[in-house]
């Protein structure tokens, strides 16, 4: 992203609504272009599905986005100056396909990589010297003498803005447009496949030869031994298991503790190692994890009403997806302003 500096004209503000990587690349954007920006994030830390969670014994686990790939010459500019600045590596760890108890070397030469040394490390970047209000649910917001006003789900008014923009999973994003019905009804009718994910910490190594693996024919699709990747502690033995798609929905609404033993089974199954008990698990429902029917367009916007929604459900998914729909979605908004030149 290019930015060529605000002019002294009055500035629209803006509001974002969630601090993924998708919301904060727009949020960062315009405000590098001098537009007042306020993000709004119901949880209690920025990064969204590039998560990471840690343990007080000191394990870290990134329960969401593995890793990632560039396939974009935009996103490899920006992957580049993160590499440059310490905020990724490339993840060579040793890659297989597990079926039916066999392995077979991935052959793929795509670069994967992580953000160090976690991967909410990059979103935390992004997020530097910007207005983040986290633990804050958004409330749909409301049309008001040309203003959208703001508030959170206890009415508590947060703010007027003069555009909104919305960077929550479709279906949730729908919610929150219904200030313009087409937005909303577009956002609605996206398809995203939820995931458990399991964290398991164990005391001792698992004896397998690889570093991560894609199964086939079970209840899991991902498996990795997280504590592989760079910057983290190799002398963790910890493990991030995702179940499928197929596989969580139907046991969506099961308590954590019935997708324990599950899982656990099924990686013990898929990797042919004896049962030990870990240290520490517990299980993550990402109610929304992987559009499967993403819009074609890589954002929403609604130029009458000022606001608009970006994510990897627009145009597809994956980091990258996410990174190039927010970029895509300041640069349309900077378009609107005709005092501003940019590049995005």
């Amino acid at each position: 992203m290019q930015t060529n500096g605000p002019t002294n004209r009055s500035q629209p503000t803006v509001a974002v609504v969630g601090a993924g990587i998708s919301g904060l690349t727009c949020a960062r954007t315009l405000a590098d272009h001098g537009l007042p920006v306020t993000v709004f994030e119901k949880s209690r830390g920025v990064g969204g599905r590039m998560a990471t969670r840690r343990h007080d014994n000191g394990a870290v686990f990134d329960h969401g986005a593995q890793y990632f790939t560039v396939r974009d010459q935009r996103f490899q500019n920006c992957v580049d100056s993160w590499q440059h600045a310490g905020l990724v590596q490339r993840w060579t760890g040793r890659i297989v396909s597990l079926h039916d108890h066999n392995t077979e070397q991935d052959k793929s030469s795509t670069a994967r990589f992580v953000a160090c040394p976690v991967m909410n490390a990059i979103c935390r970047h992004l997020a530097e010297n910007l207005d983040v209000r986290t633990n804050t649910r958004v409330a749909p917001p409301s049309r008001c003498q040309g203003k959208w006003l703001v508030s959170d789900e206890t009415g508590s008014e947060l703010g007027e803005f003069d555009l909104v923009i919305v960077s929550a999973p479709g279906p949730q994003a729908g919610e929150l447009l219904r200030g313009s019905a087409h937005l909303a009804r577009l956002a609605s009718s996206v398809k995203i496949a939820g995931c458990w994910a399991l964290l398991v910490h164990f005391h001792a190594r698992i004896d397998v030869d690889f570093d991560g693996a894609f199964v086939q024919d079970s209840p899991l699709s991902w498996i990795a031994r997280n504590s592989s990747k760079p910057g983290r502690n190799p002398d963790t033995e910890t493990w991030i298991l995702h179940a499928s798609g197929d596989w969580t929905q139907s046991h969506l609404e099961q308590p954590p503790e019935a997708i324990h033993e599950r899982l656990l089974d099924a990686f013990w199954d898929a990797t042919g190692v004896g049962a030990v008990p870990p240290s520490y698990v517990v299980a993550h429902r990402w109610r929304y994890a992987l559009p499967t029917e993403p819009l074609p367009d890589r954002y929403l916007f609604d130029g009458d009403l000022q606001i608009g929604a970006c994510g990897d459900w627009c145009s597809g998914p994956r980091v990258e997806g996410a990174f190039l729909s927010g970029a895509a979605m300041a640069g349309r908004v900077l378009a609107s302003m005709d005092h501003v030149d940019c590049e995005v």
